[in-house]
């Protein structure tokens, strides 16, 4: 490993969680739709930063019962009665398990001297869920949540905020997301990056991998 390394940067859902998207497919089913449009009218254009109602309640600016409700709205508009309770619940059951093998992997990496850290993007109401499942505390130097901070990936400003929080630069940084989107906008900012692709024991083969060749 080369010594200019000093920090491992990761996103929260879909890397140290099983990814729970393939249930939008039963989920569409059920209402008549695509997997597509369910993810287009829930989530928006994911691998963008705009104004749409799950967008804005990421970066805090609005609350998810509101964020239901505006997302309802765009359901009804292309004839769809799309609620977020019941796709969270349709995700909840078919996905989003935690990847131990990574998780039991990080302190291996703190215990070679690198810095930990999560940016992720995540809505206030879902903080203390999500933050439970792990020891945060204990496994991460700090955490960079799009709702507290006011902005998400794959805005380069959440990047750079990392980067200063740490006090790290980008060369110094390997980054890992299940997004491509995001992935590409941090390499775009000079920041190694892993898109994951895989359940963990794949994460930490990847992520082992990399490691050893810088």
């Amino acid at each position: 490993m080369t010594t200019d390394l000093k920090a491992v940067l990761f996103d929260f859902g879909g890397v140290f969680t099983d990814s729970p998207f393939h249930a939008f497919s039963a989920y569409a089913t059920k209402i008549g739709a695509t997997r597509e449009q369910v993810t287009e009218i829930v989530f928006g254009g994911y691998v963008v930063d705009s104004d749409h109602p799950w967008h804005q309640v990421e970066r805090g600016e609005i609350t998810l019962e509101n964020a239901r409700e505006r997302i309802m709205a765009l359901g009804r508009e292309q004839g769809l009665d799309v609620d977020i309770w019941e796709v969270f619940m349709a995700m909840a059951e078919n996905g989003g398990g935690l990847r131990t093998e990574l998780v039991d992997y990080v302190p291996r990496i703190r215990a070679s001297g690198l810095a930990t850290g999560i940016i992720t993007n995540n809505v206030v109401e879902f903080r203390d869920h999500w933050r439970g499942m792990l020891p945060v505390d204990e496994l991460f130097d700090f955490v960079i949540d799009s709702s507290e901070v006011g902005m998400r990936k794959p805005n380069p400003a959440i990047f750079e905020l990392a980067l200063e929080t740490g006090g790290f630069t980008p060369g110094q940084v390997l980054f890992l997301d299940d997004y491509e989107g995001n992935v590409i906008a941090a390499q775009a900012l000079n920041i190694r990056s892993i898109l994951v692709d895989g359940d963990g024991a794949k994460t930490v083969a990847d992520l082992e991998a990399v490691l050893s060749l810088l």
